[in-house]
């Protein structure tokens, strides 16, 4: 994939693309990464479509601008898939990483996807029963550190849960279930 790695996020408001760009960049910077994460706004609510990015590099990132190329794709919501060409912009060795419970060679007959590496992953039925509701972002992460393999997998665990202590210091039951998502997802993504 070489030294630059960008990443391409879809979901729609209130999934947490936003917060997944946020935790790897983190966990990334950590690792002694340069990275960039930020999303794109517009008129978003609740359930509207939205993306959000990463870089990653080794080297100093001095571009500021837009992602028109990236090598990895994150889709939250595979309905966006029948709306918005998630494949745009991704090279035929890219990576398209989807949260569904269909497996990657029903998404490529299904979706029509040619090229790329596709995985899967039932990012919302474990975040359903790991945190009690479906946010996919941090099974998505989980699978995402499987796919690429681009930050080291045991310090993100470490890094995201000390992120998520300080949001939910109240609330052991939601860091747990956070962590037993991400962790599940990381065993559970498949690939063709």
């Amino acid at each position: 994939m070489g030294n630059l790695v960008e990443i391409r996020w879809h979901g729609r408001g209130g999934q947490g693309a936003k917060t997944a760009a946020l935790l790897f960049a983190d966990a990334a910077l950590n690792e002694g990464k340069n990275v960039q994460a930020f999303p794109e706004y517009g008129p978003e609510r609740m359930g509207a479509p939205v993306q959000s990015f990463n870089r990653i590099s080794d080297d100093p990132i001095n571009i500021r601008c837009g992602i028109e190329s990236p090598q990895v794709v994150v889709v939250l919501d595979p309905t966006l898939m029948n709306i918005v060409d998630v494949t745009a912009g991704l090279p035929e060795d890219g990576i398209l990483l989807i949260n569904t419970s269909e497996e990657p060679s029903e998404v490529r007959k299904d979706k029509s996807v040619s090229g790329r590496r596709i995985f899967t992953v039932n990012a919302s039925l474990i975040s359903k029963e790991s945190i009690g509701r479906d946010i996919p972002n941090t099974p998505m992460l989980g699978a995402l550190i499987k796919a690429t393999g681009l930050i080291n997998y045991e310090r993100m665990l470490k890094d995201t849960k000390a992120k998520l202590e300080k949001k939910f210091k109240s609330k052991p039951e939601m860091i747990d279930g956070n962590i037993k998502a991400i962790q599940r997802a990381y065993e559970e993504v498949k690939s063709e």
